[in-house]
């Protein structure tokens, strides 16, 4: 099949063709590294990740950058709040996002360009903009004109006569429906020289910038959450339009992480952050979690969705730790035709996840009925596809920290199905004492067992 995209612009799916044969170019709006990330921040890195894995495991070179915004209005306020100097406090919480990103598996991109290092872009940006009549300066400010350009909203569907940019005052604005290129020179804040006087540039400068800096006038795939598309990415078009660059040529946008109902933000106070969760949950359970959902769709927080995630990831490794052990090394082999239309349309992430769970069925069957090649090719297969998440269990990321847990669970799945077994015959055998006494028996050791369609199913009392 052909991978098909949504794309946010044409309001249709459609086909994936690169601007250049073998090569994917991809832009990511990263952090506003103002605090601890938290769940919600990270979604859309482990989002596009998949998509990069993907675009390479179908053979493409892929150029993924994502930026970091280290200049911004809530930057410096939180850092003037905390009474520390907002440099310090940017990169302070880039760290902080670079390690929840490693932490969860997350590939490093191929450029990672701070805001603060392309002003002179910026300068350039600007004077091609007001070369073309398409942006104005006042009072040491500058300011794109929304009216000089037919299209604008046509990303978001804003009418221009409901446009509210949603940003700080300034002063000389001809429209309050204009946005702000450039800030002019505030005390106590950071600037740079530009032609206009001194400043700092506003937040949809910067991702046109560093955007058409690094991966040409125009490219491929431009990514962000959903809330980003008014104003940031529509303001992105405008600029990048207003000089005459093509820009991207699809525009991907991922949901919301909410927690009743609500999107998870540090304003609502109904935050999850990631080293707080990392104190609960293995990383690869998180991120498996956190992965598992279509990307355009709201995932909803609940500690029963995060447990219930967790404990089919560890049936996923149980698997393949098994086969392991008692076949021989599993290698990563080629995904199923199935997984990979489930990927090719629009990432559609469930139903692929729903190709690996029916491949582990079939691999415990091969395996307990001593079918060990069968159950070896079914769990190469598993790794090619969990591979493609980016949580395949025998990824040395992963057993970096969790090997012991690793063998031990695979260990402890051996000796809990042996009593599943007998407990499966014993109510086979209508003998309901022998079938109560091994669930009691393994009820007081911890262990919880479900009965579903697909037989029963364990998991540790309070595992999360």
């Amino acid at each position: 099949m052909t991978l098909r995209l949504y794309d946010t612009a044409t309001r249709e799916v459609r086909d994936f063709t690169p601007l250049h044969p073998g090569r994917a170019t991809v832009y990511l709006c990263g952090a506003t590294v103002q605090g601890v990330p938290h769940i919600g921040h990270v979604r859309s890195g482990i989002a596009f990740d998949i998509l990069r894995r993907w675009l390479e495991y179908q053979g493409l070179d892929v150029l993924f950058v994502r930026n970091v915004t280290d200049i911004e209005d809530k930057i410096l306020r939180k850092a003037a709040d905390a009474d520390r100097p907002w440099w310090e406090w940017a990169a302070t919480h880039e760290r902080e996002f670079t390690n929840a990103y490693d932490a969860l598996g997350v590939q490093p991109p191929s450029g990672e360009p701070r805001a603060t290092g392309f002003v002179t872009q910026m300068v350039e940006y600007m004077e091609r903009l007001i070369e073309r009549g398409h942006a104005y300066t006042a009072d040491g400010n500058v300011y794109f004109d929304v009216r000089s350009l037919p299209d604008y909203g046509a990303l978001s569907g804003h009418k221009l006569d409901d446009v509210h940019q949603g940003e700080s005052a300034g002063t000389g604005k001809r429209d309050p429906r204009d946005f702000t290129l450039w800030k002019a020179a505030k005390p106590d804040e950071p600037s740079w020289p530009t032609p206009w006087g001194a400043g700092r540039p506003g937040w949809h400068l910067e991702c046109s910038a560093m955007a058409t800096s690094l991966l040409g006038p125009e490219f491929d795939i431009h990514c962000g959450g959903m809330d980003l598309i008014f104003p940031h990415h529509e303001n992105e078009i405008a600029q990048a339009h207003g000089v005459g660059d093509p820009f991207a040529r699809y525009w991907l946008h991922n949901g919301w992480v909410t927690m009743g109902g609500e999107k998870m933000s540090k304003s609502l106070g109904n935050v999850v952050s990631i080293p707080a969760m990392l104190q609960r949950i293995r990383a690869v359970e998180l991120r498996y979690y956190l992965g598992s959902a279509h990307y355009r769709s709201m995932l909803e927080y609940s500690e029963g969705a995060l447990t219930e995630a967790a404990a089919g990831y560890r049936r996923v490794e149980s698997f393949v730790h098994r086969v392991s052990a008692r076949v021989g090394e599993v290698s990563i082999g080629a995904v199923p035709d199935a997984f990979a239309a489930a990927l090719d349309d629009d990432l559609g992430v469930p139903a692929a996840l729903a190709v690996v769970h029916n491949v582990v069925r079939e691999g415990n069957t091969a395996l307990e009925s001593g079918d060990g090649p069968g159950a070896l090719a079914a769990a190469a297969a598993v790794r090619g596809m969990m591979g493609v998440l980016g949580v395949d269990p025998l990824d040395p990321h992963w057993a970096d920290t969790d090997a012991d847990d690793s063998a031990a669970n695979a260990a402890l799945d051996v000796l809990v199905r042996a009593e599943l077994a007998r407990r499966a015959q014993a109510r086979a055998d209508k003998d309901w004492a022998t079938a109560d006494a091994v669930r009691d028996r393994l009820s007081e050791a911890g262990i919880e067992v479900t009965d579903t369609p697909d037989g029963a199913q364990w998991s540790l009392k309070g595992a999360s």
